[in-house]
């Protein structure tokens, strides 16, 4: 099981703590450069990170669990209308991100009214292609009860946000509710807003790691890091598309941001060094997110084999 983990540390010799992770088997996600410092998003073998610790102790780095890293997380709004979308949605999106996810903003067609909204079947489904999503919203609770009716049918985890205090009971379809971050008209500055938006990321945190812990139970027949190197190095294509990450990394597979009808094929037929074609042990099928590639890696009980 690969782990997921973040290092930060000086620029000097940092090409070392590369080294070690490709020698182990592991995969750098993300690397981040600051003037003088770096921040490495990295998916490490669970028994291995012994060893990375002591090469990061021993460059006075910093080495910390990062469960976000290498997911996708929907940061869902009932409307992209201002009523709906206020300073929150921006602040979480972009915390999400700060520690390690992409994340992607949603605006509901018709979220709007406590009475009438509603989530549609398209929309379910975008959703559904994330690894966990993130429902926001305002400071009623009454209104917030009400619509669970937007996420009932969405299977991946689901965190809820509002203003007031409320119990996890009184909403039985969310993985978890975190409160005092309502509807405000202002970015998060003060320590208390600081502390709510880490609270979010530790929930989603659990939540992925409850479905690390799924997954785990059936291993997938590949690491999704495997088949993200093997798309970038046959099919060159990805590297020119016109997207700020060409290919998204989820916990069951990845997003290939290119034309379905034109590359479907081509990335079906990337082979890796055992002989075995990706179209073979994973589903290829068109995403619900513009006209991209979806990949789904079968788990071992369909394929029978593990590599």
């Amino acid at each position: 099981m690969l782990e997921p983990v973040m290092f930060t540390g000086g620029l000097y010799k940092h090409d070392l703590v590369v080294e070690l992770v490709e020698d182990l088997g592991g995969y750098v996600l993300q690397k981040n450069v600051t003037q003088t410092e770096i921040i490495l998003l990295i998916l490490i073998p669970s028994e291995d990170t012994a060893a990375l610790e002591a090469l990061s102790k021993e460059l006075r780095g910093e080495l910390v669990r990062a469960p976000l890293a290498g997911t996708e997380v929907a940061v869902v709004t009932p409307t992209l209308a201002i009523h709906h979308l206020p300073h929150t949605a921006c602040d979480i999106a972009e915390y999400l991100r700060r520690h390690g996810s992409k994340t992607n903003m949603l605006g509901l067609a018709r979220g709007v009214g406590r009475e009438i909204a509603q989530i549609n079947e398209y929309e379910t489904a975008l959703i559904n292609e994330h690894d966990a999503a993130v429902f926001i919203f305002g400071n009623f609770q009454e209104c917030i009860k009400k619509k669970e009716c937007l996420y009932r049918n969405i299977s991946v985890p689901v965190v809820v946000t509002g203003g007031p205090d409320m119990s996890k009971g009184d909403l039985p379809y969310a993985f978890e509710y975190v409160p005092s971050i309502g509807r405000v008209a202002h970015r998060a500055r003060k320590s208390t807003e600081i502390g709510t938006l880490d609270k979010i990321v530790e929930v989603v945190g659990r939540a992925l790691d409850k479905t690390r812990n799924a997954i785990a139970k059936d291993p997938l027949t590949t690491s999704p890091p495997r088949v993200m190197d093997a798309v970038r190095e046959q099919v060159p294509e990805v590297e020119f598309s016109y997207s700020p990450l060409p290919i998204a990394l989820n916990l069951t597979g990845c997003r290939v941001k290119l034309p379905y009808e034109g590359y479907k094929d081509k990335v079906a037929a990337v082979t890796f060094d055992e002989g075995v074609k990706l179209g073979e042990i994973a589903t290829i099928r068109p995403s619900r997110m513009k006209d991209y590639i979806l990949v789904r890696i079968l788990p071992n009980s369909e394929t029978g084999f593990v590599f």
